[in-house]
């Protein structure tokens, strides 16, 4: 099993590799990033893509297809019906099993997501609406929320609604409903390695206000089962601006079932109130639906490697014939050091979001400032943010995930 989907290194075991080895800055160039990306890879652990069960070079490939689209690529369109009529969505594919789609339209946010047909991401009853219908007052931003594999909570506001300095702030700020101007879908090969990379920009600002502008790089490599999202958010504005972002990951059935488990490296856990104090001692299991459940959110202080690499997944061990399917995400604690469970056990919203943040969002948005601690860019600044979420196939990867989160937990 390779985690980085290129042929297995004798240098370091697998979980060892470091987020910060496999995620290259920003502040390199741009031009040189896709080569720096492949090299990378090449140095850590080998050269030639792995698809169907075996290792093929480009001109192997290329002389099997009549475009390499075939195996893996990229697909622009626009909704044409209901309410989702305008929105903007790239269709992915890997050649490893996994699909998903980049909603252009919804701040870069990923919708719909599968392995081999399988689903990953719960879909909400709202589906990818058109952001025209945004609701910022309150909770409003429920009735646009699509679930999906992941939806953008932020720039400048994440958690529930609050008023903050005579602003008034809705459920999860406005990310997920902004459009994404310079809209890039590129394909390259780099030696026998194939990428497919996915940007585009979010701007949140008003006259007189603050102006956050956050770029998104998602990447994929031709024969893996994961994904890997590079955000940068700049302050491009004059004065300081506040900066909460929190990654709603939403994984539903039949990742999620009964059977289910969430396999994490939590020290310690906070439960949000009363509702989420009764399932503390369950917050890893699962129950199949409930009529009248009631959302229970924790907060999880994690354990992560020297260099703060940590991970979180939900696997279920009785689909795939009894050899197990998960979804994992690993990310680093230096960009993102808070954590958020939310458990929705109810008919219909059938939901458990992994949500790393930069916030201690168990706290209210005044506290925060009270207390120092609210996330801040200075003008001209930049922060950095990467997350890689893929799919654990089969018995071996869950139970090496496993062991990799016991030892993260033992200190090792």
């Amino acid at each position: 099993m390779t985690w980085l989907g290129c042929r297995k290194s004798s240098k370091r075991s697998d979980w060892r590799i470091a987020i910060s080895d496999w995620f290259l800055p920003l502040k390199s160039p741009v031009a040189n990033r896709q080569s720096l990306i492949a090299t990378r890879c090449q140095e850590v652990l080998g050269v030639m893509a792995l698809l169907y069960g075996q290792q093929w070079t480009k001109d192997e490939l290329l002389r099997r297809v009549g475009d390499i689209s075939q195996l893996c690529g990229a697909k622009v369109y626009e909704l044409l019906d209901g309410p989702a009529r305008g929105v903007v969505g790239v269709d992915v594919w890997t050649g490893g099993g996994l699909t998903f789609t980049v909603l252009a339209s919804r701040g870069m946010d990923i919708g719909m997501a599968r392995y081999r047909g399988f689903a990953l991401a719960w879909r909400s009853p709202t589906t990818e609406i058109h952001p025209a219908f945004y609701e910022p007052e309150g909770y409003g931003w429920l009735r646009g929320f699509h679930g999906g594999l992941l939806t953008t909570c932020g720039l400048m506001h994440a958690g529930h609604p609050a008023e903050d300095e005579g602003v008034h702030y809705g459920l999860h700020g406005r990310a997920s409903y902004t459009p994404a101007s310079q809209l890039q879908v590129n394909s390259h090969w780099d030696g026998d390695d194939y990428f497919v990379i996915v940007e585009g920009k979010v701007r949140e600002a008003a006259v007189f206000a603050p102006v956050l502008e956050l770029h998104r790089r998602i990447t994929v490599r031709l024969g893996e089962n994961r994904l890997f999202v590079c955000d940068t958010v700049t302050n491009l504005g004059f004065q300081p601006a506040p900066l909460l972002l929190l990654y709603h990951i939403n994984l539903g059935f039949p990742i999620l079932s009964e059977h289910s488990e969430l396999i994490l490296p939590s020290r310690q856990v906070q439960p949000r109130d009363a509702d989420a104090a009764s399932g503390l001692n369950d917050y890893m299991r699962f129950s199949p639906p409930q009529p009248n459940f009631r959302e229970q959110v924790f907060f999880h202080q994690l354990v992560g490697t020297r260099d703060g690499s940590t991970c979180a997944a939900v696997i279920n061990r009785t689909l795939m014939h009894g050899e197990g399917l998960g979804v994992y995400v690993r990310w680093n604690l230096n960009e993102l050091p808070h954590f958020v469970q939310w458990k929705m056990m109810g008919e219909g919203i059938y939901v458990v979001g992994i949500e790393p943040t930069n916030a201690p969002l168990h706290l209210t948005r005044t506290e925060m400032r009270q207390q120092g601690l609210l996330p801040t860019l200075q003008p001209g600044e930049q922060r950095v943010f990467n997350l890689e979420i893929g799919v654990l196939t089969n018995r071996a990867e869950i139970d090496q995930f496993r062991q990799f989160v016991t030892q993260l937990m033992m200190g090792r």
